[in-house]
């Protein structure tokens, strides 16, 4: 399907912004503190949120493509559940010491609540689809009258693991844990995309048609429940003494972490109207993000990689010595570190630029080839 290709593409390009941000260009507030922020900042942190809920709701587009494929519903849950083993050993032992340039501390984000969102649903595939509908119903839109656990310990961390905001967790003689992504919301929606994935076996017009009007639907929501600010997000929009730009702002600024049912209803509203315009373009743009998108496990391990390592160098040369600047306080901070917005999309465009040649061969190498393990990666 070439519109999950595209659309996976462009959000895994974007997705880069924010680890260039963190690696080479920090900054001493948040980007989405509308009391400090500026609005190049924060259009540069909030176009990313657009990134980690597409990218599993079109994860759970692609389980289904691939249950269809293999015509087997006990094949596609061991696959399942021995691949999202997979991701969430890869998450731990690959991805956390790459961002964190050692084991002192373990990074749970995006790739282990995909991994656990896959063992799960090699379970919950087994379900009738009415059953599933009300499960993925019931996260998307209850897990916010939830409360979250603070602080965390060791006796409550099962339920703070399936749902809570960002926390770390000592675990001695473990390195402590930053789980930034909670299991149970971000389950809902890999449901989501798994329920849609019907939709891409119908004909393109009937396709397009149900996208635009369930993307219609989740915008329209967003728009209703955030205006009244009623329910959906645990961060109400409020007026700023700013000025009504940053207002603006702040009726926009939803909650990632967990993503709320209003993060959700904005994200994935767009990300189903690109996925209604996406089947059909065969522009040179459209082939590069296609490239991208078909091999998104081995980018997202070299962009890491690409990125984390670049910081290495270029901390080392300007300050004397490396400095992981995304796992510092602004008081660590060399003297002449300053953050730069022109920096930060220099590397972005280095980096994408750089990684799209090996991307081209690994596709290329994919379709030559059929071996077990290439279907984990």
């Amino acid at each position: 399907m070439q519109a999950i290709d595209v659309v996976r593409g462009l959000v895994m390009l974007i997705m880069a912004i924010d680890h260039v941000r963190d690696c080479f260009s920090p900054t001493p507030f948040r980007p989405e503190d509308l009391g400090q922020t500026t609005t190049l900042w924060f259009f540069t942190r909030w176009i990313t949120h657009f990134c980690a809920p597409t990218f599993v709701f079109l994860a759970g587009v692609s389980i289904w493509l691939a249950q269809q494929r293999r015509g087997s519903r006990r094949a596609t849950s061991w696959f399942l559940l021995t691949r999202g083993l997979w991701l969430v050993a890869a998450e731990v032992l690959l991805i956390a010491p790459v961002l964190h340039w050692d084991y002192g501390m373990i990074l749970l984000q995006v790739i282990w609540a995909i991994g656990w969102g896959m063992v799960l649903l090699a379970g919950l595939l087994w379900l009738p689809r009415p059953v599933l509908l009300g499960l993925a119903a019931l996260i998307l839109l209850g897990h916010d009258a939830l409360p979250f656990i603070q602080p965390v310990t060791a006796h409550n961390a099962l339920w703070a693991l399936l749902h809570n905001n960002t926390f770390v967790l000592a675990l001695p003689p473990l390195p402590p844990l930053l789980v930034a992504y909670s299991i149970g919301p971000w389950l809902g929606v890999l449901l989501a995309g798994y329920l849609i994935g019907p939709w891409f076996a119908l004909p393109l017009p009937e396709r397009t048609r149900r996208l635009r009007v369930a993307g219609t639907a989740a915008l329209l929501l967003f728009g209703a429940l955030r205006a009244t600010n009623w329910y959906g997000d645990p961060a109400p929009w409020s007026q700023q003494a700013r000025g009504a730009w940053y207002t603006v702002l702040s009726f926009v600024n939803v909650s990632k972490y967990p993503p709320s049912l209003l993060f959700a209803c904005l994200t994935l509203g767009v990300a189903l109207w690109l996925l209604s315009g996406a089947e059909q373009l065969s522009s040179r743009p459209a082939r590069w993000l296609r490239t991208y998108g078909r091999v998104p496990f081995f980018y997202y391990m070299l962009h890491l990689l690409l990125i984390s390592g670049g910081s290495w160098l270029w901390t080392r040369a300007a300050f004397g010595q490396p400095f992981n600047l995304a796992f510092s306080t602004p008081a660590e901070w060399p003297a002449a570190y300053q953050p730069s917005l022109l920096r930060t999309y220099v590397v972005w465009l280095a980096v994408v630029g750089l990684l799209y040649w090996p991307c081209r061969w690994y596709e290329g190498y994919r379709q030559r080839h059929r071996y077990w393990w290439m279907s984990y990666l």
